[in-house]
């Protein structure tokens, strides 16, 4: 398979470009990054690795798109309107095919709150019922957040839900791509889905999988499930290329370094704990140091050592 110079050092491992003290990569437009094409058809806007602000006006995940030959679909609506339009900007300057569907990875603003641009045009968006569930509870929440930190920047943003639900999978075939969006189990967050190109071997994970900056692990993040999930229905997809939720597309060693590696060795230091009868006090002191370059470990790692903490104590 043909594939761009970004796609080949991704899938050698080669190290990135990605900082979370790069304020903004592409000052001529509200998107962090300039779209850049993965393999054939398929491009992503990559986020910033560092936490949402005014700078790169919330755009820290990755907003993906497919070029299918009858259509593009897209993957994240952002979590803006403003970010929805400026990657609709972007579409037309590389194709003149409509979008005709968009996919939320998951529940949260980042994923959801540009759903309105899109449902203002037509276009049908498609969710977990988890997920869709979980933005009709936070959506709110996450709208006022957004506006506190952007400013003018989540002008014209407003609650839109998905207008598609499914359980288990949806599948699309349009044009020459078939696309497959796959729930897998519990994982990061409610209704955490994959899109799976199985012609390409391509997985955009969405926050299945992380590399560059350290996951986060929210109340309601099951670590020992996600370990499952991983396990048994992410991994066997065996998948050349991975465009994770953040950070630069690369490929399965590296996602599963620092994803199911890190769980695994933060669940066995904070079991080593329990065992000898330590409490959560000392589990935030937990030994983290083999991930302490990646970004936002500063930010979370403390934290997702308590919660572990008060996982496995009940488990």
């Amino acid at each position: 398979m043909k594939f761009t110079i970004l796609g080949l050092a991704a899938i050698l491992g080669s190290p990135a470009l990605a900082s979370e003290d790069i304020a903004d990569q592409y000052p001529a437009s509200v998107l962090y990054s300039k779209p850049v094409e993965v393999i054939p058809h398929v491009f992503s806007a990559i986020g910033a690795t560092a936490p949402p602000t005014y700078e790169n006006a919330g755009h820290n995940n990755n907003l993906s798109f497919i070029i299918t030959g009858d259509g593009v679909v897209v993957v994240n609506a952002g979590a803006s309107y403003q970010l929805a339009e400026a990657l609709h900007t972007e579409i037309k300057a590389i194709t003149d095919q409509p979008v005709k569907l968009v996919f939320n990875e998951n529940g949260q603003g980042h994923a959801m709150l540009g759903n309105s641009y899109w449902t203002n045009l037509g276009v049908d968006v498609v969710a977990h019922v988890d997920a869709a569930m979980a933005f009709e509870e936070n959506g709110g929440m996450s709208l006022r957040a957004a506006v506190a930190r952007v400013k003018e920047r989540a002008d014209n943003t407003e609650i839109a839900a998905p207008t598609i639900t499914f359980e288990d999978e949806y599948i699309v075939e349009m044009g020459d791509m078939k696309i497959e969006a796959r729930y897998l189990g519990p994982s990061h967050s409610p209704g955490d889905i994959v899109i799976w190109l199985p012609e390409q071997s391509m997985v955009i994970a969405g926050d299945m999988a992380f590399h560059e900056r350290m996951l986060p692990i929210f109340e309601d993040t099951m670590t020992a499930d996600w370990v499952e999930t991983w396990e048994t229905a992410f991994e066997p997809l065996d998948a050349t290329y991975v465009i994770p939720g953040h950070g630069h597309p690369t490929n399965m060693d590296q996602v599963r370094r620092y994803t199911h590696d890190y769980l695994v060795y933060l669940r066995g230091e904070i079991g080593s704990l329990i065992e000898n009868g330590d409490g959560l006090a000392e589990a935030y002191y937990v030994d983290q140091t083999p991930y302490a370059h990646l970004d936002t470990f500063e930010e979370l790692a403390t934290k997702n050592a308590g919660r572990v903490y008060e996982q496995m104590e009940f488990e």
